[in-house]
């Protein structure tokens, strides 16, 4: 029994000892996120944003169920109410890049040209879905004939840019924006060393973003409608659930002068 109590104790100190070292790190979290509040550097905000929203730790503090002091649980409380609040100013910090972000709003239309035979487009050139049979088109040098992609008809070689897309409550899906010079014909791999920055969705719930190696993303919720922002001299590539006014993922740092991003 004594040795019980004492792995008991020792348990409970080192539980202790976490939670306070999480606490601490979630305050100075909360009180950089309060000095970028009142911040009007926007671009500088969207690039540091990924390391505001990582999280901090990989325990779930609901599911620790020992016979603990009243120290301990309040500890935890304090910890639960710490993530509450920067949930919330994440939110509210999302909400107002996404207002800013929407000065740079284009219109997308899609390209016919460049659309693989299983894409069929609706009447306006902003719809597009996947059909079950391969439809019969011309040649084309610039159309995907194995990646079932399209790109847009417009490129941009500068400056920012906004777009958002519906997905419809799709179980499969990819978006994002590519370099015109990309490869359309045969197999296709979507990472930025060969032009493309992407995040998908596979069976359902399986969210990626699909760097070199690829980063699994948990998110909160399913999106709806997705936002892209990019700003081209900086190499920045963003993702954002709109509904929800949360950050999805982001691109940094990458050099996309080789050619137009559509």
């Amino acid at each position: 029994m004594e040795e019980q109590q004492k792995t008991a104790e020792k348990q409970e100190e080192e539980l202790i000892e976490e939670l306070e070292q999480e606490i601490t790190e979630l305050k100075m979290r909360n009180t950089e996120l309060e000095q970028l509040s009142h911040t009007e550097d926007h671009l500088h905000l969207l690039q540091i944003y990924s390391s505001l929203c990582s999280p901090t730790n990989t325990r779930n503090w609901s599911e620790i169920s020992v016979k603990t002091h009243e120290s301990l649980e309040t500890l935890r409380r304090a910890l639960t109410q710490l993530k509450n609040t920067i949930d919330e100013k994440l939110t509210q910090t999302v909400s107002t890049e996404l207002k800013w972000m929407q000065q740079y709003a284009v219109d997308v239309i899609l390209n016919t040209d460049t659309a693989h035979p299983n894409l069929i487009l609706l009447n306006d050139g902003k719809q597009v879905r996947c059909g079950d049979i391969r439809q019969k088109l011309s040649g084309n040098t610039n159309r995907f004939d194995e990646c079932v992609n399209i790109l847009g008809k417009e490129g941009f070689s500068s400056g920012r840019f906004y777009f958002e897309v519906q997905l419809k409550r799709r179980a499969k899906w990819t978006l994002g924006v590519a370099r015109e010079s990309i490869k359309k014909k045969g197999e296709i791999t979507l990472i930025p060393s060969d032009g493309y920055w992407t995040v998908w969705l596979r069976n359902g719930n399986e969210y990626a973003a699909l760097s070199d190696p690829s980063v699994s993303l948990s998110l909160r919720v399913n999106p709806q409608r997705v936002g892209v922002f990019v700003d081209y001299e900086e190499g920045l590539v963003s993702f954002y659930d709109v509904e929800s006014s949360s950050h999805i993922y982001s691109y940094t740092g990458y050099n996309m002068a080789k050619g137009d991003l559509g």
